[in-house]
C-alpha cells in the first residue's frame, strides 16, 4: 500500500472565489442564452441603426411557401439558405430558433423577458464580485496579464503549434488563454452588459447615450447578439479544450481548487 504522506498533494490552482462565480456564470449564462433567443423569436431579424427596415435586414430566419407547405430559410446579407427543422421552421411552426433552445419553449415574450432580465442582474452581480476581487487580489495582474516575452511572435506561434498538437502545459495560463480570458471578461462581457442597456428604453430615457453610443438601439440589439454569440464560440471552444486536455483533472481543479501535481513524461 503506498504511503499516503508521501504521495504528491495537489496543487492550489482556483480560489473559492473563482470557482464559485464560475459555476453561477455557468448557470446563469445558459439561461440568459435560452431566454434571450425566445426574446429573439418575437422578432427574428436583425438590423443597422435606430430603425427596423423591414425589406432590408442584414440577418432575418423566416418560413416561406414551398410547394404545399413551407420551408425555413436564414439570411444573412445577401446569402440565403434553407434551415428548415432548425432556424426559421421547426416543427411546422414559423420560428427563429426551435423550442428546444428557447426558455420558455413554448412562445411567451413577457415570460422570456422576466427569465432574462432577472438573469442579466445575477450575471452583473456575478461579474463585479469576480471583477473587484480580481482586482484587489491581483489576479489579473499575477495570472492573466501576459508578460512581454510571451506576446513575441515566435512564442505565440509555438503556443499556437502545441494546441493544433493537442499538447497542454497544466498548472498555468499559457498566453493564448490569457488573451482569450481578457478578452472575455475586458470586452466582450461589457459589451453585452451595455448593448442590452442600449435596447431599453427605460434606460434610453435616463440615459440616452446608452444606445447613442452604439449608432442607436437596432445597431445595439445587432451588436448583443453577436456578442453572444461569439461568447457562445467561446464556451464551445473552452469546453472542448477542457475535454481533449484532460476533463477529470480540469474539473477537480475547478470544483476542488486543486489540481493534481504534473506527472513527469505525461505530455498532456
Amino acid at each position: 500500500m503506498d504511503d499516503l504522506n508521501t504521495r504528491p498533494r495537489p496543487r492550489p490552482r482556483h480560489s473559492l472565489l473563482v470557482r464559485l462565480t464560475h459555476w453561477i456564470n455557468a448557470l446563469v449564462l445558459l439561461v440568459l442564452l435560452a431566454s434571450g433567443l425566445q426574446i429573439f423569436n418575437a422578432h427574428p431579424a436583425l438590423y443597422w441603426g435606430q430603425a427596423s427596415t423591414f425589406a432590408k435586414p442584414w440577418v432575418a430566419m423566416t418560413a416561406e411557401p414551398r410547394g404545399d407547405g413551407l420551408a425555413g430559410y436564414t439570411q444573412v446579407g445577401a446569402l440565403k439558405v434553407e434551415t428548415t427543422g432548425l432556424l426559421g421552421l421547426s416543427n411546422g411552426e414559423r420560428r427563429g430558433f426551435p423550442a428546444w433552445a428557447t426558455l420558455p419553449s413554448y412562445r411567451s415574450l413577457a415570460e422570456g423577458r422576466r427569465w432574462h432580465f432577472f438573469f442579466a442582474w445575477l450575471f452583473v452581480i456575478n461579474g463585479l464580485a469576480y471583477l473587484a476581487w480580481g482586482l484587489v487580489s491581483r489576479h489579473f495582474s499575477r495570472n492573466l496579464f501576459p508578460h512581454s516575452a510571451e506576446l513575441r511572435p515566435r512564442s505565440l506561434w509555438a503556443e499556437i503549434k502545441d494546441h493544433a498538437r493537442l499538447r497542454f502545459h497544466h498548472g498555468r495560463y499559457n498566453a493564448l488563454q490569457k488573451l482569450a480570458y481578457l478578452t472575455v471578461v475586458f470586452v466582450l462581457l461589457p459589451l453585452m452588459v451595455l448593448s442590452g442597456l442600449g435596447m431599453s428604453p427605460g434606460v434610453n430615457a435616463a440615459w440616452p447615450w446608452t444606445f447613442e453610443l452604439f449608432g442607436g438601439r437596432q445597431s445595439a440589439r445587432t451588436i448583443h447578439f453577436l456578442s453572444a454569440l461569439s461568447l457562445v464560440a467561446f464556451v464551445l471552444i473552452h469546453v472542448a479544450m477542457v475535454l481533449v486536455s484532460g476533463p477529470l483533472r480540469q474539473l477537480r481543479a475547478m470544483i476542488t481548487g486543486g489540481e493534481a501535481p504534473h506527472v513527469r513524461g505525461e505530455t498532456r
